[in-house]
């Protein structure tokens, strides 16, 4: 097993200790490659977004400590891109210009008004008691409308380019299967996830399979009932576990391995003196 993680935030967001506590953790566990992926600044402020004021020094520290640590690990930086709309996201020249050693492009928010300030904002990540509310007053208590948006923003994303990673792909039913109306298993639902899925293969990107709930609410992202169909279409995957704090680098990860192996999976993509490497299990 090839120990890396390319999914992580540290206190230049809403992490809870500096990406130099990660590699340190990172080191401890032996692994070979780590990723640096703060939450993208957006066009307006949150509690768990970079600030865009914070943006160079975070570029400037993360080089650093690649340099710093050269001989003993393989460090990159990148993003955790927000798809907006189709005036911010990742395919925008503001991110394709920065100095990046990939993007990963995921689906936070889902806009309920044009202008581009927190107050439109529907999170689909928060706490379920801001979800519920949030189906009830902008999507007519139906958690299908909501959900038939999220995976049109995400397509979008997906068409409009500009990342190397599909972040968190469904994380949309973390919150969503806790409300009536919804079902993993029905093929309105299922027919959005597989669309979604082709979507992603015919652009030739990666998916993560993302364990940070993997622990605590046994959540993979994408969901296990997935995984055949991400293999059949031979989509390179990488086990991230999305960590907040540095113990949790390599939280989930047998667990991910273990169903990669039962769908049929025999490698992951790695990067590798910077280049993507599919490493065998």
């Amino acid at each position: 097993m090839y120990l890396s993680n390319y999914h992580s935030h540290s206190l230049f967001c809403d992490g809870r200790s500096t990406p130099e506590d990660f590699v340190k953790f990172a080191l401890s566990a032996g692994f070979k490659s780590f990723g640096f992926s703060s939450h993208s600044p957006l066009p307006f402020e949150t509690n768990w977004n970079m600030s865009a004021a914070d943006l160079p020094v975070y570029l400037e520290h993360t080089a650093y400590l690649k340099e710093k640590y050269k001989d003993r690990i393989e460090l990159y930086t990148s993003l955790e891109i927000d798809y907006l709309d189709n005036t911010y996201n990742p395919s925008i020249p503001y991110f394709q210009e920065m100095p990046l050693d990939y993007r990963i492009g995921s689906v936070h928010f889902i806009p309920v008004a044009e202008e581009l300030i927190e107050v439109n904002m529907v999170s689909i990540d928060g706490p379920f008691e801001d979800f519920e509310r949030a189906v009830k007053v902008h999507f007519g208590g139906d958690v299908k409308r909501l959900v038939k948006r999220y995976y049109e923003s995400s397509m979008d994303m997906i068409e409009r380019g500009g990342i190397d990673i599909v972040g968190h792909m469904d994380k949309i039913y973390m919150n969503g299967h806790r409300c009536d109306g919804f079902s993993l298993e029905e093929d309105w639902y299922v027919n959005h996830v597989k669309n979604y899925i082709h979507l992603i293969a015919e652009k030739g990107l990666m998916i993560e399979i993302n364990t940070k709930n993997v622990t605590r609410k046994q959540h993979t992202y994408p969901h296990k009932q997935f995984f055949s169909l991400i293999r059949e279409l031979d989509i390179p995957v990488m086990v991230n576990s999305d960590c907040h704090f540095p113990n949790l680098v390599n939280d989930g990860r047998e667990e991910a391995f273990r169903l990669l192996k039962d769908h049929g999976f025999t490698s992951t993509r790695e990067l590798i003196n910077g280049n993507w490497t599919d490493v065998p299990f």
